[in-house]
This record gives C-alpha cells, sequence and structure tokens, in this order.
C-alpha cells in the first residue's frame, strides 16, 4: 500500500504495470512510424518523435534503448502486421491480373499506414550501419519467404512455372516496391507516376495472362479485376 494525500492507495497489479507499459510503447512506435514518414530516418530524433507523440523523451531510452533500437522496434511491428494484412488478402488470387489489382491496394495501405516509408527509410540508413543492417536484413526475410511462396503459386501451371526462379522474382518484387516510394519521395511525392504504373502493369497482366495458359484457381473462375485509368 501507498499513501496519497494521506490515504493509503493500492498499488497497480503487476498486470496493470504490464499493460500500462504494452500501451506506452505502442505509442511510441506509432511516433516513431510518422517522423520516419514525414522527417526522415535523418530528421527523426528522440526529440522530434517525442514532441510528435506528446510524451517525454526519456521514454524512448526507457522502453526501448535508443531511437535505433526504437525504429528496429517499429519496424518489426509493422512487418508483422502488414504481413499479416498481405497474408489474408492474397490468399485466395491466383492470377496474375488479381494479384497486381490486390497489390495495388494493398500499396496505397502501405503507404498510409506509413510502412513503406519506414521501410525505405531504415534499408537505406542501414546501408551506413554495420549494426542495423543484419537486423533488418532479418527481418525482411518473411517477406522474402512469403513473396516466394505467392509467386510459386502464381506460375503453378503457367507456360513460366519451371522457367523463372520464383525466390530470383520475390527479390525483385520486394525491391521494385521499396523503390517506388524512394522514387516518389525523390520527385517531390507525387503518386500518380505509380498509380499509372499500376495501371499499365493491370493492363499488361490482362493481355499477358490468357496467353501463359493453366486455370484460374480458387473460387470459381473470376473476371478478371477491372482496370483503373489513370
Amino acid at each position: 500500500m501507498i499513501k496519497a494525500n494521506g490515504q493509503e492507495q493500492r498499488r497497480p497489479s503487476a498486470r496493470a504495470r504490464r499493460e500500462a507499459g504494452a500501451e506506452t510503447r505502442a505509442r511510441i512506435i506509432d511516433a516513431a512510424l510518422d517522423a520516419l514518414r514525414d522527417e526522415g530516418y535523418a530528421g527523426a530524433t528522440a526529440r522530434s518523435i517525442a514532441t510528435g507523440g506528446d510524451f517525454n523523451p526519456a521514454l524512448i531510452f526507457y522502453h526501448f534503448g535508443g531511437v535505433d533500437d526504437l525504429f528496429l522496434a517499429a519496424l518489426e511491428r509493422t512487418s508483422v502486421l502488414r504481413l499479416e494484412r498481405y497474408r489474408g488478402a492474397l490468399q485466395n488470387v491466383s492470377g496474375l491480373a488479381d494479384l497486381i489489382a490486390t497489390l495495388r491496394t494493398l500499396y496505397a495501405e502501405d503507404v498510409e499506414a506509413a510502412h513503406i516509408a519506414a521501410v525505405q527509410e531504415l534499408v537505406a540508413a542501414s546501408a551506413f550501419s554495420t549494426s542495423m543492417g543484419p537486423r533488418i536484413v532479418a527481418l525482411m526475410q518473411p517477406w522474402f519467404a512469403f513473396s516466394e511462396e505467392l509467386i510459386a503459386r502464381i506460375l503453378k501451371g503457367t507456360a513460366l512455372e519451371g522457367m523463372v526462379s520464383p525466390a530470383d522474382l520475390a527479390f525483385a518484387m520486394v525491391a521494385l516496391y521499396l523503390g517506388l516510394e524512394t522514387m516518389t519521395r525523390l520527385t517531390g511525392g507525387d503518386p500518380r507516376r505509380v498509380r499509372k504504373l499500376f495501371s499499365s502493369a493491370q493492363r499488361g497482366a490482362a493481355i499477358v495472362e490468357p496467353l501463359l495458359g493453366g486455370r484460374r484457381r480458387g473460387a470459381a473462375a473470376r473476371a478478371p479485376a477491372p482496370v483503373v485509368l489513370e
């Protein structure tokens, strides 16, 4: 028991303290992701992160040990959440056109949620850090594995099955995803080029997919996703 203003009060339980700590950590991580998106790795300091999240900068060091460790924790959390979303959205996708249409939607979500910006900023920073690089690569491995699994499923039963490496295509797909955000930021943040790229890819998929052969799998052969013209 503790006394406050002359009255005895019960100490918070261990569970309550853990829950409060988890809420604080989540709040700090959200502020870190916003800072990475809005200020970039170079501009996101403990002070600016704390200002954006309206908390004491000392909490960053208490809960995470430092800013880089905070960024890695933020990347880990957002990667887990987004990968779960990708798995759910793409589990029944079996054709190229549907794949591109769904990826277009997911990419827009990534941008809105600061996921792509966070990954891109930390990947760029890790090129100059021997400590961060291996940890970021480890966090990205589930994405490479998922992409390889997805591509193998899309190619199954087509003329390209066995002719191209799903692992190589997975590497290229992840690199392209990160590169899109990099180029968008370098060219002033205008998202129209990316939207046009997805539109072109959807049109191309609608032409190429019938030539690949194979059957559409999953729920009964659905009509191709509509192509959005920009």
